[in-house]
């Protein structure tokens, strides 16, 4: 005959509770900030969406809240400093590396000051002006775009060099600084694209950026994770702190 299986009960440990239930308990905490970081993104995509995809509006002469106008669509006028523009280091675009082409656009006195002007992809090989004459407008301009606010590093991403023929990533007082600007707007806009601005399709060079806002969502995978660790180790908990019983005692 075969021996009955022994019962066994559930008779949890101590250390083994000490350990699981504040573990278990945060990863419930983890698992419900990520929800509730979801419902703040989804709500904060909403608004960016909103902000794309209104009217320009023209650019303040005063920006006391930067953060009000970012993502906003604004034209702003004024005449280009060509002789102070900046190189920002860009994504290859359609397998070419390049740059971002900054320049200074100097505001009428009583339409506030000197705002950045991002205009758009540069080719590498179009890096010195004296290959792009083009690019040197000259005369009062007006220019519709997006504003963007500089963000700060990443943690691998490097950092601006002082003197550098190049900028890594937007510093609109150190860019300003850098080719003798006292003062500048703590912003950059962004120019978005205009078939008017000529046909250059081949490399969009200088053609402007087209609005493209990248906000990763994972707050759901996040939470579904977390939830999912608590409760396997809360079955695992159950499972080893089941011990054989003695039918004698």
């Amino acid at each position: 005959m075969t021996a009955a299986a022994e019962p066994r009960r559930f008779r949890p440990s101590l250390w083994a509770t000490l350990i699981t239930v504040p573990t278990v308990l945060v990863m419930l905490g983890l698992g419900t900030w990520q929800m509730q970081r979801l419902a703040w993104k989804e709500d904060l995509v909403r608004r960016v969406e909103q902000r794309l995809h209104a009217a320009p509006i023209p650019l303040p002469s005063a920006i006391a809240d930067p953060e009000a106008l970012e993502f906003r669509p604004v034209t702003v006028s004024g005449r280009f400093l060509n002789d102070k523009e900046m190189l920002l280091v860009a994504r290859p675009r359609q397998g070419q590396a390049g740059y971002e082409l900054l320049t200074p656009l100097q505001r009428p006195a009583e339409e506030g000051g000197v705002v950045l002007v991002n205009r758009g992809f540069l080719p590498m090989d179009k890096r010195a002006p004296a290959s792009r004459p083009e690019s040197r407008v000259e005369g009062p301009v007006t220019v519709t775009g997006l504003v963007r606010l500089p963000q700060p590093a990443g943690w691998l991403q490097p950092g601006n060099r002082p003197g550098a023929e190049s900028w890594m990533r937007l510093d609109p007082p150190a860019m300003a600084a850098s080719v003798g600007l006292e003062t500048v707007a703590p912003l950059v806009v962004e120019m978005t694209p205009d078939p008017a601005r000529g046909n250059a399709p081949q490399t969009g060079m200088l053609n402007g950026i087209q609005p493209l806002v990248e906000m990763p969502n994972n707050h759901r995978q996040y939470a579904f994770t977390w939830y999912s660790l608590a409760a396997t180790l809360v079955v695992v908990y159950v499972l080893s702190q089941r011990r054989r019983t003695n039918p004698a005692s």
